[in-house]
């Protein structure tokens, strides 16, 4: 596991998801923070990392998945079961907030360079 708060490189995401899924890395992203976990089998696993590493905390923490040899639509996908938030409003695995996908792409677009 790795915490991304500089940059990450889009090849280095490519080595990720060959030696775990194949075709793409799950991440969670602290909306708060603006940093990224990444490569864990599970987004909870992510999920704690943050919350130990950088006392994260977990309303601020949404799981997303990256499809490095996809292009920038299809680069991210929001689905992930720590997205179940129900006091937060979303009640789905997917991130029903616009606002925070916006956010999350931000993050990302600034933080996953090629």
């Amino acid at each position: 596991m790795k915490i991304v708060k500089d940059n990450i490189k889009i090849s280095e995401l490519q080595e990720m998801a060959k030696n775990m899924f194949g075709n793409l890395v799950k991440a969670v992203v602290d909306v708060k923070k603006e940093i990224i976990a990444v490569d864990a089998p599970l987004h909870s696993d992510l999920m704690e990392f943050l919350i130990e590493a950088e006392v994260s905390e977990p309303k601020n923490l949404w799981g997303i998945n990256f499809y490095p040899d996809m292009e920038k639509d299809n680069f991210i996908e929001f689905d992930s079961m720590i997205n179940l938030k129900p006091g937060l409003g979303n009640r789905t695995r997917g991130i029903e907030n616009q606002e925070v996908r916006e956010k999350i792409m931000v993050i990302a677009n600034r933080l996953v360079v090629s």
